[in-house]
């Protein structure tokens, strides 16, 4: 997969300098220099197409648009991957001290139905086993 990434980066550096030097000959064009104007026409539509191939490879791939906005923020890109996982990280803390906090609850709740239906809580723990503390 990397290499597909530095193959698309390779045409796009070749590409951009393509568009630089095309834009040298026309901010100074002189009519002897149509031939090297037509010449870097015809590179910059082979970069094109040579840039097309590349996506075509690299269908798969999905960029969440948030990571678009940071960068029309001007916000470094890997900010986002770095702020998602700290938000995966409280959220996981959360969903933790819920199941804690539902598991207490069960002990306790297991150990108050004991004191209050024994027989149908020896019923219980013998069909549920483990998951029926004392």
């Amino acid at each position: 997969m990397a290499e597909k990434f530095d193959n698309l980066e390779e045409h796009l550096e070749k590409f951009i300098e393509n568009i630089r030097q095309l834009g040298i000959i026309v901010s100074d064009f002189q009519p002897s220099s149509q031939t090297g104007l037509n010449q870097k026409l015809n590179y910059m539509i082979s970069g094109l197409q040579d840039i097309e191939k590349c996506r075509q490879q690299l269908h798969e791939i999905n960029v969440p648009l948030e990571v678009f906005e940071y960068i029309d923020q001007g916000r470094n890109p890997q900010l986002y991957t770095k702020e998602c996982l700290e938000r995966a990280l409280a959220r996981n803390e959360q969903v933790k001290g819920k199941i804690d906090t539902m598991t207490k609850f069960k002990s306790l709740l297991i150990s108050e139905l004991s004191k209050v239906f024994p027989e149908e809580m020896v019923n219980y723990k013998a069909i549920h086993g483990e998951d029926a503390p004392s």
